[in-house]
């Protein structure tokens, strides 16, 4: 468990690297970016948020499952145990917003500019705290639209970050299930989305640098383990002697 340990603390700590850089410099959100910047984004943390991050994560499984090369009835165990680890970090996620109740920082905003006490916003139900975003923000033009409609969904607390605990859990994972089969690519590949997602929560004006923090190392503790019984229940993660060649391969193309 050691060694794997070590290979998804690796992973954490360059996923930690921009929400610390950001948050050590003191930099705060504000709104009013680059429509089409913000735009990007925007389908950046959609790859995470309902209904696409079913898909996303269906895509990744299967990607996995391809990667790994387990039999089936390994295969069917492997799925469940990624699966599960996603589900797990996404209740502690909503366990911990429950008790913080941290604010959003576009909610911290609305009440400096549109005179709305956060506590009162927090004690109306889902549903009317979306329709009071869309009432004020009904002639704030520098607003662009997606993003006011983005913000009349997400109207719940803010730490820690769901959507960072999603794209940093499958991030590592693949750190910690792939790197013995050396697939360089989809771990550079998930590791610069994760942070895309992370660096679009905060841009979007959705949450804080420490929210991306915490919501990274409790996927981390999640993920350690679940790649810990990943290997207890379907095998070493260690490649078959036949695989050698193609990993030789992807060593000298990486």
């Amino acid at each position: 468990m050691l060694s794997i340990a070590k290979r998804t603390a690796v992973g954490a700590g360059l996923l930690l690297i921009m929400p610390v850089a950001v948050w050590v410099s003191g930099w705060s959100w504000q709104p009013g970016h680059n429509v089409w910047w913000l735009k990007s984004l925007y389908w950046v943390t959609e790859t995470v948020t309902q209904p696409w991050g079913i898909i996303t994560h269906v895509v990744l499984c299967a990607w996995f499952l391809w990667c790994l090369r387990f039999r089936l009835k390994a295969a069917v165990m492997l799925f469940a145990i990624l699966a599960a680890a996603i589900l797990v970090g996404q209740g502690v996620k909503s366990w911990v917003k429950d008790r913080v109740q941290e604010p959003r920082p576009f909610v911290v905003w609305l009440e400096k500019t549109h005179h709305i006490p956060v506590d009162e916003f927090y004690t109306l139900k889902r549903k009317d705290r979306g329709n009071l975003v869309k009432e004020q923000l009904a002639e704030q033009q520098d607003i662009p639209t997606f993003l006011r409609k983005h913000w009349q969904k997400e109207t719940g607390f803010a730490f820690p970050s769901g959507h960072t605990m999603f794209a940093a859990s499958w991030a590592l994972l693949a750190v910690g299930l792939l790197w013995p089969r050396r697939r360089t690519l989809t771990i550079v590949f998930l590791l610069i989305w994760a942070t895309s997602v992370m660096g679009s929560r905060l841009l979007l004006g959705m949450h804080w640098p420490r929210d991306l923090v915490v919501a990274t190392l409790i996927s981390w503790l999640l993920v350690t383990l679940a790649t810990w019984l990943a290997q207890r229940v379907c095998g070493p993660l260690t490649p078959p002697v036949q695989e050698a060649k193609e990993i030789a391969q992807r060593e000298q193309e990486s």
